[in-house]
């Protein structure tokens, strides 16, 4: 395979990995609020207690493969989205303090504030990754040095806070689908109508952002012009969004899960199908996009990294592997919980 086609496929599964794994880490912080009392909130917390930052393991994969492999894009990026980046960084950071000092004080403003940064960190953390995905589809001004020659304006995008929003409410989703995994009794009961109004929410979104996309992005639409592997991805990410309801009515939530769970994937791989072979798109000149050839490494750099990602990935998997089956199960609280 193409040393260049192999790190954008590699990229993308750690990004669907991530999605995958800390979207419900913050689809939990999203629909917080739903916990009506402490208790009900610290199950909330310990629910993720034990696996949200290996989760996050993922991320800095994806991070630094990006920068191994594709450096010009690293490097645009980060130029095009500081702002955006900064701010993920105050998200991440506030996500970790809130679970690690809320329940270190047993004052009521004490863990109300802790509360409240949870929640805001959650849904921000979400919704730049979407603005991200969304300006990524339709284009950002970049110039022939690899420059972003636009300002925050630029990022602000209808389009872009439409995809923002799309992917809080499917972590929203994913999030709620795993509390109604991991609790039971009463507040399990309580999960059932929430999850509901979050597909509902979701689908609204998912269709409002379909059509724009058909509409007034036709380089993300050239792909599917023809029958090909590329239909077999929608097809999967419909039945996943079909059998989503179908195992919320039969009280399955391991299959809703799972499903939930295939819709991120699925949309993350159709996310790259509709960039291949631009990683960022140039609203000023098509020529002036960074490819994954323009923009990769030299071929020994790629050889290299891909011998020494034969060996990590592995470890990454295994790990993650370990950690969701020695903590499967409903949660529950002790004296050394969150």
């Amino acid at each position: 395979m193409d040393l260049h086609i192999f790190w954008f496929i590699l990229i993308g599964i750690l990004l669907a990995g991530y999605a995958f794994l800390d979207g419900f880490d913050l689809g939990v912080g999203i629909v917080f609020y739903t916990a009506k009392t402490d208790k009900e909130r610290r199950l909330f917390m310990n629910s993720i207690g034990p696996i949200w930052d290996g989760n996050e393991v993922w991320l800095v994969t994806f991070g630094g493969a990006l920068f191994a492999a594709f450096p010009e894009v690293y490097a645009t990026s980060f130029s095009a989205f500081y702002m955006p980046f900064m701010l993920l960084l105050v998200g991440l950071v506030f996500r970790a303090v809130s679970l690690e000092f809320r329940s270190k004080v047993k004052s009521d403003i004490w863990r109300r504030t802790w509360d409240f940064c949870f929640f805001a960190s959650c849904t921000l953390v979400a919704f730049l990754f979407g603005l991200a995905v969304g300006n990524s589809m339709i284009g950002l001004p970049i110039d022939a040095n690899f420059e972003f020659v636009g300002n925050l304006g630029h990022l602000l995008h209808f389009y872009a806070v439409l995809i923002g929003l799309l992917v809080v409410s499917l972590f929203a989703l994913h999030g709620s689908v795993y509390l109604f995994l991991k609790t039971e009794g009463e507040l399990q009961e309580r999960l059932k109508p929430l999850m509901w109004k979050c597909f509902g929410c979701f689908l609204v979104l998912y269709l409002m952002a379909t059509i724009i996309t058909l509409v007034t992005i036709p380089h993300a639409v050239e792909p599917f012009a023809k029958p090909g592997p590329a239909w077999l991805v929608v097809l999967v990410s419909i039945l996943a969004m079909g059998n989503v309801p179908r195992a919320l009515y039969s009280n399955q939530p391991g299959q809703a899960f799972l499903s939930s769970g295939a819709i991120i994937v699925s949309l993350t791989t159709l996310f790259g199908i509709a960039l291949y072979p631009n990683m960022l798109v140039s609203s000023l000149d098509p020529s002036y996009s960074l490819t994954i050839y323009n923009a990769a490494s030299s071929e020994s750099t790629l050889k290299l990294m891909r011998n020494i990602a034969f060996l990590g990935l592995p470890f990454v998997l295994s790990y993650s592997a370990v950690v969701f089956w020695i903590f499967r199960g409903k949660v529950k609280l002790d004296e050394t919980s969150y």
